[in-house]
Parts: C-alpha cells; sequence; structure tokens
C-alpha cells in the first residue's frame, strides 16, 4: 500500500447468493480521461487541480513536473516508487512546450448512476454477457451485495440520496474487504474517506446477507427517479415497436415482450428456479434471443383497485427479446407461456402458489389470480353496490326523520 501526502503541503519530492458491483471511473493520475485533454501530463506540462475541488488522487508512478497547482483539501496516494521531480528543462521531455492541463470534475459522479456501476465475479474479473440481466434500480448496488473499488485507483463518489442510510453487505477499497459496521466505522474516521465520498447519503456496511431462499428485494426505490434520472438524462425512454409497452417495477422504461409476477411459498428458492429456467427453456434454440431479470421486489396493493393498502413481495421476471418490427417480443411471450403453464403444473412443488403474465401487446393472462379487465369489472361492481347502498342508507334515514314520506 502506498503512503498519503497532503495536498495542503507543496508536494515534489521523489518517492447466499452475493452480487458483486464494481465501480468503474476513477481519479487517478494516469488516467488520460481524467485530464481535459485526455492525456496524462508529460514534464513541460503546467498541472490544475481545481483550488476549491476536494479530490483523492492515486499517483502509480514517478512523474517529472514543470509547474503544478494544489487544491486546498485533497490528497496524492502515492504506490511503491511514485512521486514527483521538478523539471528544469535541461533534458527533451518528448511533449514540446508543454500545455495546460486541468483536472476532471468528478463531483457529479453519482452512486446511482448504473452506467458507473458493472457486475463482476467474486474474483473480481468482468462476468460476461449473458442471458441475465438486471432492472434499473438493481445495477446499482442493493443492500445486500458486495461493493469493489479496484485496487490502486482513487475515486470520488456523490452519494446524494432519499434514504436515510445506503445499505451494503460489504466494502472494498486498496485491496482491503471491509465487511463490518466497526471496520467501517474505523475507515470513516480516517482522512480519505471524507474525500472519496460525499452528499448528504450514509454508507452503511452491515456485514449480513440475503437471509431469504426466495431472495430479498433490492431496496433502491425511493432513489429511483435518481436511477432514471442518471441513465436517460433529457433524453427520455425509446420509442418502442410493440403496441402498448410493459413498465416492469423497478425499471425505467418499458420493453417489448413479458412479465410474469409469482406469488411464492416459504419453499421457494429464487436461484432454484433462476437455474431452472436457464436450463429448461432459455438453452433451447428457440429462445437464443431472449434474456431474462428475475427478482423479488415489492408490488403495491390497492383496495377496490382504487385505495392504497401497503405492498407484498412478489417474483418478477422479465422477458425481452431482440426481435424487430413486429416480432419484437414474440419470442419472451412463447417463453412465458411456458413458463405459466409449467407453474400450472409444478407450481405446488417449486413453491409457487400462482403465478400472473402480462404481456406488450396490451393483452393479461393469469394463472390463479383472473385478468385486469376482470378485476376492474369488479372492482366497478363494488362500487356500484356501495353506491346503490349509501343512496337507500340516506333515503332510510330522511325517512325515520320524518323528512320524506
Amino acid at each position: 500500500q502506498g503512503s498519503r501526502v497532503t495536498f495542503a503541503s507543496l508536494l515534489l519530492p521523489a518517492a447466499a447468493r452475493a452480487a458483486y458491483k464494481q465501480w468503474i471511473p476513477n481519479t487517478n493520475f494516469e488516467t488520460a480521461s481524467n485530464w481535459d485533454k485526455e492525456r496524462v501530463p508529460c514534464a513541460s506540462d503546467v498541472i490544475h487541480f481545481e483550488k476549491n475541488k476536494v479530490l483523492s488522487v492515486f499517483v502509480g508512478s514517478p512523474h517529472a513536473v514543470t509547474e503544478m497547482f494544489l487544491p486546498l483539501n485533497g490528497e496524492l496516494l502515492l504506490a511503491p516508487g511514485a512521486g514527483f521531480v521538478a523539471f528544469d528543462g535541461s533534458w527533451d521531455s518528448g511533449c514540446g512546450s508543454g500545455a495546460v492541463l486541468r483536472f476532471a470534475d468528478a463531483e457529479q459522479r453519482s452512486w446511482f448512476d448504473p452506467a458507473l456501476w458493472q457486475d463482476v465475479s467474486p474474483a473480481g474479473g468482468q462476468e460476461p454477457a449473458g442471458r441475465i440481466f438486471s432492472v434499473d434500480e438493481e445495477r446499482v448496488p442493493c443492500q445486500y451485495d458486495d461493493v469493489i473499488f479496484q485496487p490502486e485507483t482513487s475515486f470520488r463518489v456523490n452519494l446524494d440520496s432519499s434514504q436515510p442510510v445506503i445499505r451494503l453487505r460489504s466494502i472494498s477499497l486498496m485491496g482491503q474487504e471491509l465487511s463490518s459496521a466497526e471496520a467501517w466505522a474505523e475507515y470513516l474516521g480516517g482522512p480519505s474517506a471524507p474525500r472519496q465520498f460525499h452528499g448528504n447519503g450514509t454508507l452503511q456496511v452491515t456485514g449480513t446477507r440475503c437471509p431469504h431462499s426466495s431472495g430479498c428485494a433490492c431496496g433502491n426505490t425511493q432513489d429511483g427517479h435518481r436511477i432514471c434520472a442518471s441513465l436517460l438524462g433529457a433524453a427520455g425512454c425509446p420509442a418502442l415497436p410493440c403496441q402498448s409497452p410493459l413498465k416492469p417495477l423497478g425499471h425505467c422504461c418499458g420493453v417489448c415482450g413479458a412479465v410474469v409476477t409469482l406469488d411464492f411459498t416459504p419453499d421457494f428458492d429464487l436461484q432454484k428456479y433462476q437455474d431452472r429456467v436457464v436450463q429448461a427453456w432459455l438453452s433451447l434454440p428457440k429462445y437464443e434471443g431472449v434474456q431474462m431479470a428475475i427478482s423479488k421486489v415489492h408490488s403495491a396493493q390497492t383496495f377496490l383497485g382504487l385505495l392504497p393498502r401497503g405492498s407484498v413481495p412478489v417474483i418478477q421476471i422479465v422477458l425481452v427479446d431482440g426481435g424487430a418490427g413486429e416480432q419484437a417480443g414474440t419470442a419472451a411471450q412463447q417463453l412465458a407461456t411456458d413458463l405459466v403453464g409449467d407453474i400450472a403444473q409444478h407450481g405446488a412443488a417449486l413453491g409457487i402458489s400462482s403465478s400472473r403474465m402480462e404481456v406488450a401487446t396490451g393483452s393479461t393472462l393469469g394463472g390463479h389470480a383472473g385478468s385486469r379487465a376482470a378485476r376492474r369489472i369488479a372492482a366497478g361492481t363494488v362500487l356500484g353496490l356501495l353506491s346503490g347502498l349509501l343512496v337507500l342508507g340516506g333515503i332510510l334515514f330522511l325517512y325515520r326523520k320524518g323528512k320524506l314520506r
């Protein structure tokens, strides 16, 4: 591990089913994209760090410097053998007369930007693109995930959040995993944490994995608007070729395909069911282009389709495919039909009590729950009966009071 030197002094010496999500950007000195001219400074350049920007910058190798302007609050993290020496122009630097290079602003790199995270294996290697994807709220770290910041990198993350705390199972920094509240509190008390994390949010390391075989909800719903704003910007959602796109829970935009919702029992095992779908259906040639997202989500419940009455946990399966034009979503819809049929036969053994299927054409097919249209009709009928009873009750009340003959 390298030594830590603050910018405040002039520095010119020589010197359960866990998901792993890795932060992509860094604030390393040797990363070309961190400089306004898209190249690493050379000996004859003038280096500018903004005076009022808080920074943590990892330096991995030695550098000759002509002139460098430092911020009032920052740190350089030096790898072994790294450092800076003064360049007096006595030798050819190889970069001409030099230029002014300014370090990029990292203040707006948000924790809730899905584009800044990637899923990795426990060993740290990037997972190959496959048949499983995540809805947008689950593309950033969830409450039982392990977070990785790559060794020998510096970073700055904006933690602005609508949640009181942002919960994680563990967090790895500079090659060290912190998986307890005590270890994390000790790190937060050090000099680097305030320069690496900023904003109104607070990270909380719990050290616990999801305790349920049926999975756990991600926990990012309160910041769903931040996730979508980061992902979409001003462009908004793209136009889709299907007649009536579906809007899965936790996803920013509509999709062409199908959504299957499962009600489950304590015997349900999310990982085993996912493996079943992958092996029995997604491996078939006819479903080659289909991708699936499967997770536990909280579905809002209403009384008579109107009054909110909390939420219940369900398993959401989102199926999409690579079809174009009129074929968009058709393979995904066929797979959804196969899954609902399989559940009708084997649901009890799988720990599934009921299923519902929605397809992007606007129609809805149900397992044990009936169709959306039927629910609307039933709700309308009940409301009509209630209205009639209220009218009759009012008439009876007026009659007994002698106001009505």
